[in-house]
């Protein structure tokens, strides 16, 4: 497991105590000293923009910056300060939040970042010191949070509309994503009803140069579609002389439904509820922008003089 930032604390300041570093320098040992594996070194943020590894050094770096204890001497490098080295000189067994509180530079700064959080209403102060992640993995994870309850909404609605809305809901994805040229030809193609599976077929691309061939279950969460269903749209789609498919369903696809379409030659693609409801959120089909936070960060080339 990944050692949470106030964990990486200690290890960050002795190797910054060796000379000047930066965080892509002292993650291959950190790693070492813990012993993780690769899979935990490539571990990324639920965001997927930076390792947690990474993420955990920098802000590990960042408070002690803070307290006085690291210094940045040039661009994207971090040393131990004169404070730091006297602080590993203690031999300290670990460090945290609640001893980087005794600098009172330190104290000042959480101080007023509790301050600042706590202004806005809606936003809680920060709580460093009892917690054991970083603030973008708070942030990251109150957005998957907030995105795995709309998708429930999402589904629930779904559920409680007609087949027919249902349908138009599949093509204003599609449409959305590219797909079927323009909102009236994608509603033409797969307004049709075919045989055995198949509910209709959009263009791939606005000159129609390929077809993809849907079939779409609204089912209730707990309504498995199983292989038999599949395997009856695959049938309709060798008898089209089709060679791509998109089952969409509700709710969930059985392990059966899945292993059968895998070593197919057609080109079969199994969207459940969860992924609809993803594909709805990126795409804005069905949701709408509530609130819009902007989160920055320092420019560096700004700040240079080469």
């Amino acid at each position: 497991m990944v050692p949470d930032y106030q964990t990486l604390m200690l290890p960050v300041l002795q190797l910054a105590a060796e000379g000047e570093k930066r965080v892509a320098d002292v993650a291959d040992r950190i790693a070492d000293e813990f012993g993780l594996t690769t899979e935990e070194r490539e571990k990324l943020l639920p965001s997927g923009r930076q390792r947690i590894l990474q993420n955990r050094i920098h802000w590990a770096k960042f408070y002690m910056s803070r307290a006085g204890l690291i210094a940045s001497p040039a661009r994207g490098r971090f040393v131990a300060t004169d404070a730091g080295r006297a602080l590993l000189a203690s031999n300290p067994p670990r460090i945290d939040i609640p001893l980087l509180m005794r600098e009172p530079a330190f104290r000042e700064f959480y101080r007023n970042e509790g301050q600042e959080a706590s202004r806005e209403p809606s936003v809680p102060a920060t709580e460093p010191a009892g917690s054991t992640t970083t603030p973008e993995e708070r942030i990251d994870a109150a957005y998957q949070s907030l995105n795995a309850a709309l998708r429930t909404d999402l589904l629930e609605r779904i559920v409680q509309n007609s087949p027919a809305f249902f349908e138009r809901l599949i093509v204003d994805l599609l449409v959305a994503m590219g797909y079927g040229g323009s909102h009236k030809n994608a509603a033409a193609q797969l307004g049709r009803s075919g045989d055995g599976g198949v509910d209709g077929v959009i263009n791939e691309d606005r000159l129609g140069l390929d077809r993809i061939y849907v079939q779409a279950k609204r089912y209730a969460p707990g309504n498995q579609v199983g292989r038999p269903e599949v395997n009856a749209f695959v049938g309709s789609l060798v008898g089209l002389g089709a060679s791509k498919g998109v089952f969409v369903t509700t709710s969930t696809f059985s392990q059966q439904a899945k292993d059968f379409v895998k070593p197919l030659t057609q080109r079969i693609i199994l969207l459940d509820g969860t992924t609809l409801g993803e594909l709805m959120i990126e795409h804005n089909v069905g949701v709408r922008s509530h609130r819009t936070v902007e989160f920055k960060r320092l420019d560096e080339d700004f700040f240079s003089e080469e």
